[in-house]
């Protein structure tokens, strides 16, 4: 099988991009139906920024520690994440499924005065090549292919690049308060969540390996009363991960 057919391998569901673009509309209040994402994003951040420091060996206190480097966002929704990521100085790209939150991203970029080239379809068959930062948050619990999809992240890195991965894990905690618990009580809409594809920490470093990336040691995203969503050695309900070529 050639390269080129193996990266284009399709990894969208149809029903899951009609979800999130559902979601569109409100994605940017923070009191909305992507209330969570929003409580979530500080928390994913401040892993990414530490690693791009660490990997980098960029100044922790700097402004701009992705200046002068590209970084691409798999997975974009309206650029909750993309955004910050631009501000912190990277030449910016992001991709989704829905062309719907695209549209969104894209006029809030705008009013933001951010340049950020913002894609839909498959990341695997946009050409993406060489990013120094390739980041996708809670999406390959959603893809079809999770082997493909990988592999067409993998094809994005550049040399000597960072990626960083977060997703739910598969244990009887998220299933309970991620899917049950917190779909039920609204906190993320309805359908969003399907326990059955999340994979855990073993299951992703496999697939990894698999695709020559290596994962680092995964954080924790935990939740408690006293620090609601907050980086913890619990792995239970949701984790983010370093990868880097082996």
């Amino acid at each position: 099988m050639s390269n080129a057919t193996t990266l284009n391998t399709p990894t969208i569901r149809p029903e899951e991009a009609a979800h999130f673009g559902k979601l569109a509309a409100d994605w940017w209040d923070p009191k909305g139906q992507s209330a969570m994402l929003h409580k979530l994003n500080p928390v994913r951040l401040a892993f990414v920024r530490a690693a791009i420091d660490a990997h980098f060996d960029t100044d922790p206190n700097g402004i701009k520690p992705l200046a002068g480097k590209r970084a691409l966002d798999v997975g974009c929704g309206a650029g909750l994440l993309a955004e910050p990521l631009c501000r912190l100085g990277a030449a910016m790209t992001a991709v989704d499924a829905a062309a719907e939150n695209i549209a969104a991203a894209r006029a809030h970029a705008q009013g933001a005065g951010l340049a950020i080239d913002y894609r839909h379809g498959e990341v695997g068959a946009l050409g993406l090549s060489g990013f120094d930062l390739v980041t996708s948050m809670e999406v390959i619990e959603h893809v079809a292919d999770k082997a493909a999809f990988l592999r067409a992240l993998a094809g994005t890195l550049g040399e000597g690049g960072l990626m960083v991965l977060s997703t739910p894990n598969r244990t009887p905690a998220s299933r309970l308060l991620m899917v049950e618990g917190a779909e039920r009580l609204g906190l993320v809409p309805r359908g969003t969540h399907h326990w059955d594809d999340f994979v855990t920490p073993l299951e992703l470093h496999d697939l990894l390996a698999a695709q020559g990336l290596k994962m680092g040691n995964p954080k924790g995203i935990a939740w408690s009363p006293r620090k609601g969503l907050h980086l913890s050695d619990d792995l239970a309900l949701n984790y983010i991960v370093t990868v880097t070529r082996d």
